[in-house]
């Protein structure tokens, strides 16, 4: 377990490396900078201790070089201040960097993920990797690379220096101080699943807070909001106790390392005094041991230090790398793009493997062919709209558009096919323009009118403040109906050969409604006459009377199709679904 644990962090690196590496140049000028200021520290008890043998005795006092060891001292403390701070700069400089390319990586591999994956994972969890964990990576590298670097000049450059004065005394603080790092390691190993569970938490805890600003105005109608703040508690109250078992032991660090290096101090200071003594050493001499003790300990507390700080940074890297590392779908092929001819052939499909969903269904569409798909909740429709779309593939069978299997073509060419228009109206913050042209970004201002005025909202956005320009969100005083018939605008601008309408006007009201399916009607019959394929999924049957077909589908088959009339007059399920909606 141990080994495999030790495996994952140092793939863990591996893998940081990749972002590490196009700015090494940064990271060795920090590593210069770094010992030119560990050198001018090793210096400052040289400098120190030959000062105090200027000071003989009463009246024996060499001030003119007490003087120039003083302005030497002087000096030296400067450039290591200068040196640090641009060690901390071009360190800082590479973290981010790196940083900024893991995170950029991530989110492309989100964009690319297939969908099962976003919808297997927490939302605030993958929002977390990519904001908190990324700025912990930055963090680790920073103290990792830098403070173990010096640390190291700082140990080897003191115990020569040591051994140069007394071998005995370099010889006893080099053999009593290693016993600090072993008390942080045996620290470190045991906070280090304290920190790792930590990072997964404060996701959850995301996660939770998210979902609850999000559907604010739901918990509120249900007068959920005492639930939700007990819940975000549950999860907070979790997050402070591993933050606080993580913080606990790693604090216990210090006081240990700290109590090692006075028994180590001591020591120095008893041998020094003895041999200073016997006159084998002078007070200066003194002095430099009792400060090169006290330095040789440092950069191991640092280092110690550094260990829990790097722990945290492993586990936020491996999350966030976790990402970058998501097996896009595969989007080789034909770069077709279908002009409406769908055909299904003996399709099977199931989210679950060992719960069928979708079993040996055989369909056939030809272009301009308007197929409207209803049936109970849970039954199939969305799901055969994902397929069609290529968010998922079927696990048998075949998807055929214009007569090629649609596993031999881009998922990006069958995409610009289709036309889109959700239950769920998705506004971005931006201007009324740019939502519009949401899927042709080059559209000229006279296409974008256009479009507006085919949805019949051309004259409610120039009524708005700044017209077209006016900067709109989600979150905006606009009616669902608006919203909607925005989306529908972007349709209408890309005019793709296809279209999918997805329960679109389950939530407004009935008026809005009719200028909703008069853009419809607009969108699979347009002027010129070339009629478009149209899959409409829909509750409200009375929008969908003139399909040329309907689908009826319970648990994923097919169990009706024909057209309004013929449905009625059989007296099977439709006609029940209708009369139940139409009993008044």
């Amino acid at each position: 377990m141990k080994n495999t644990k030790a495996q994952k962090q140092a793939g863990t690196m591996r893998r940081l490396m990749k972002y590490l590496l196009p700015h090494a140049w940064l990271l060795a000028l920090a590593f210069v900078c770094a010992a030119i200021s560990s050198v001018g520290m090793l210096f400052t008890p040289v400098v120190i201790g030959d000062a105090v043998d200027c000071m003989l005795a009463a009246g024996k006092v060499d001030f003119e070089r007490l003087t120039a060891l003083i302005i030497a001292l002087a000096v030296i403390i400067c450039a290591v201040m200068l040196f640090q701070w641009l060690m901390n700069l071009l360190a800082q400089r590479a973290a981010h960097y790196a940083v900024k390319g893991a995170r950029k990586d991530g989110f492309s591999a989100l964009t690319d993920a297939p969908l099962g994956y976003i919808d297997s994972h927490s939302h605030g969890d993958l929002t977390a990797r990519l904001s908190v964990d990324a700025d912990q990576i930055a963090d680790g590298i920073v103290q990792g690379a830098t403070q173990i670097f010096t640390g190291v000049v700082t140990i080897v450059g003191t115990l020569v220096l040591m051994i140069r004065i007394n071998l005995w005394i370099a010889v006893a603080v080099a053999a009593l101080t290693p016993l600090s790092l072993l008390v942080s390691f045996l620290v470190a190993r045991g906070s280090h699943k304290y920190f790792t569970r930590q990072t997964h938490v404060r996701g959850e805890l995301y996660d939770c807070a998210e979902e609850t600003i999000k559907n604010r105005a739901l918990i509120a109608a249900y007068g959920y909001a005492p639930r939700a703040q007990a819940e975000f508690g549950q999860k907070n109250e979790t997050l402070r106790k591993c933050g606080f078992k993580a913080t606990f032991y790693s604090s216990l660090v210090n006081p240990s390392t700290r109590l090692i290096n006075s028994l180590v101090y001591a020591v120095a200071a008893v041998m020094g005094t003895v041999y200073a003594i016997d006159g084998t050493v002078s007070v200066g001499d003194i002095t430099k041991l009792l400060l090169f003790a006290n330095q040789f300990a440092r950069p191991l507390n640092e280092i110690t230090g550094v260990i829990t700080e790097f722990q945290t940074s492993l586990a936020a890297a491996k999350r966030i790398l976790d990402l970058t590392e998501i097996a896009p779908q595969d989007d080789g092929g034909k770069a077709l793009v279908p002009c409406g001819d769908v055909a299904i052939r003996a399709l099977d499909f199931s989210y679950v493997p060992e719960k069928p969903l979708i079993q040996n269904l055989n369909l056939d569409v030809p272009q301009g062919t308007m197929v409207a798909i209803v049936g109970r909740t849970g039954c199939g429709k969305t799901t055969l709209i994902n397929l069609l779309m290529r968010f998922y593939d079927p696990t048998a069978g075949e998807l055929l558009f214009d007569g090629e299997n649609a596993a031999e073509l881009t998922r990006s060419g069958v995409r610009k096919g289709f036309g889109m228009v959700l239950q769920d109206t998705w506004i971005f913050k931006g201007s009324v323009r740019n939502n519009i042209a949401y899927g042709k970004p080059d559209a000229t201002d006279a296409e974008v009118k256009a479009a507006a005025a085919a949805c019949e909202i051309d004259g409610f956005i120039e009524r708005m403040p700044d017209g077209y320009d006016t900067i709109i969100d989600d979150g905006d005083g606009i009616s669902q109906g608006q919203k909607q018939l925005i989306n529908i605008a972007r349709i209408m601008l890309t005019d793709p050969p296809m279209l999918i309408l997805d329960e679109a006007t389950s939530n407004i009201d009935t008026r809005t409604e009719q200028r909703v399916q008069s853009a419809f009607d607009k969108l699979l019959r347009p002027a010129n006459g070339k009629k478009k394929t149209g899959f409409v999924v829909a509750h409200r049957l009375s929008t969908i009377v003139n399909a040329d077909v309907i689908l009826v589908m319970d648990k994923g088959n097919i169990i009706e199709r024909g057209t309004h009339k013929e449905l009625l007059a059989k007296g099977g399920a439709y006609a029940e679904l209708y009369s139940a909606q139409f009993a008044s």
